[in-house]
């Protein structure tokens, strides 16, 4: 059988090109440009053509597989949909592989997916538990974004927008917060909760909904779900977060009275109260799911983190490098805040806007997010799968960061911050670049040139 991607580049995509290739399925597919990713897919026998056009869909393609990016106007999706070749969305797909296992994981939630299923596919892998994991990141305890495995358990992460992940049928759901977000696609936050309700109802008769209980729109999504247990540091969750220590790096120590069992405590890698939901959510998951108390303690603590996830990247002049996928107000406010841990002299925030609908929606809870940053600099907003209307700029996002009293600077590209940087930056000083797009490449940029 013959699979064809468009849009195989995505972490996502890429994953699962990769999950057939190891069933011996020819694989072929297109992207708009190269990566790491394709290269890495190449190498294993996928024929993939850096142009989308009519011609790469081929008479001897069985399946057709592609992502919310991809559009009706795009040649592929024409050729394709003229062909009579069966199509599918990847979330269709995703949801075919894993009706294959019987104990699935599915992580969703507006920020926190990308750790939290890294964190979980730690705890199973060291287990030997040989699970097939898909993560939305390059976690290197797996040396990548996905693991082909040899049992009942897959690992995933369930992504809402354009209502993926109802696609989706998990043993375990898990909702770690619910935010405004994607509102190119959800008409507003109600629209948003009602997607993760109906998500919620997918849990299998056997499985559970595991959700952050201090979220009051998660706790509206789950109202009337059965099997739900909640996490959190209120009192009234199923599982309440106790005894919160922090180290000097910012990493937790933490214990979970769950139903007035004390567990742990378990102790974290990896710096910021963000992430102590985090681990809450992939605790209960493993103890559910009926893992020894002590093999969870031991896989959590063996977790260090994953890529583009506060990031150590290298130094600039003294300056310590990180990179963060941070694109959502939270999330940036979260990354920043883990960032006071460090001591610096000076925190120097580097942001990559991820899409004008959200800059436009979402502007000022951006200009607000920044408070922990001492210097705090916009580069230009990356499309993704958008056209720009013009209703939005990187500049404007700067003008609304002054009028809330914080200085911000626009630059365009990254001979522009270095001399910038240059002026003023020495020992002790950190440097973030922050974004979904490519302004990591601003930080590597930097340490380069050294």
């Amino acid at each position: 059988m013959k699979i064809h991607f468009i849009g195989i580049g995505g972490i996502s995509m890429s994953g699962l090109a990769n999950v057939c290739l190891n069933l011996n399925y020819t694989v072929s597919g297109s992207d708009v440009q190269n990566s790491p990713l394709v290269e890495d897919l190449k190498s294993k026998g996928a024929l993939i053509n850096l142009e989308q056009k009519a011609d790469n869909i081929t008479k001897d393609i069985d399946l057709i597989v592609y992502t919310a990016a991809i559009h009706p106007d795009n040649p592929e999706w024409i050729a394709a949909n003229d062909s009579g070749i069966r199509m599918m969305t990847r979330s269709e797909f995703l949801g075919m592989v894993m009706s294959k296992y019987s104990n699935s994981i599915a992580i969703s939630g507006t920020h926190g997916k990308t750790s939290t299923t890294s964190m979980i596919s730690v705890i199973y892998s060291n287990l030997s538990m040989d699970p097939t994991i898909l993560v939305g990141g390059n976690l290197q305890d797996i040396n990548g974004n996905y693991r082909i495995g040899n049992s009942s358990n897959f690992i995933t992460e369930a992504c809402e927008y354009c209502d993926s992940f109802l696609d989706l049928f998990p043993t375990f759901a898990l909702i770690l917060n619910i935010e405004a977000d994607h509102l190119d696609y959800f008409k507003d936050l109600d629209h948003i909760i009602s997607s993760f309700h109906r998500f919620s109802l997918n849990v299998k008769q056997n499985g559970y909904v595991i959700a952050n209980g201090d979220d009051e729109n998660v706790r509206l999504a789950t109202r009337d779900i059965e099997n739900t247990v909640y996490f959190g540091m209120e009192e009234g969750n199923d599982a309440v977060i106790r005894s919160i220590r922090f180290n000097e790096q910012g990493q937790a120590t933490f214990s979970l009275d769950f139903r007035g069992k004390l567990m742990g405590p378990f102790e974290l890698h990896v710096p910021g109260s963000h992430n102590i939901f985090n681990a809450s959510a992939a605790i209960m998951t493993a103890i559910l799911n009926g893992l020894e108390e002590e093999d969870v303690k031991r896989g959590i603590s063996l977790y260090k983190g994953v890529g583009r996830r506060f990031e150590y990247k290298g130094t600039y002049h003294g300056a310590s490098v990180y990179d963060d996928y941070a694109h959502h107000p939270s999330e940036i406010k979260a990354t920043l805040s883990a960032s006071r841990y460090l001591n610096a002299n000076k925190v120097v925030s580097i942001f990559q806007p991820h899409t004008y609908s959200r800059t436009r929606e979402l502007l000022s809870d951006f200009a607000s997010s920044f408070s922990d940053a001492d210097v705090i600099i916009i580069t230009d907003i990356y499309a993704s799968r958008e056209v720009d209307d013009g209703l939005v700029s990187s500049k404007q996002l700067v003008d609304k960061i002054v009028e809330n009293g914080k200085e911000a600077l626009y630059f365009q590209n990254s001979d522009e911050i270095e001399s910038y940087l240059r002026s003023f930056i020495g020992n002790n000083d950190v440097i973030f670049t922050i974004g979904a797009g490519d302004v990591y490449k601003v930080g590597e940029y930097l340490t380069s040139k050294i």
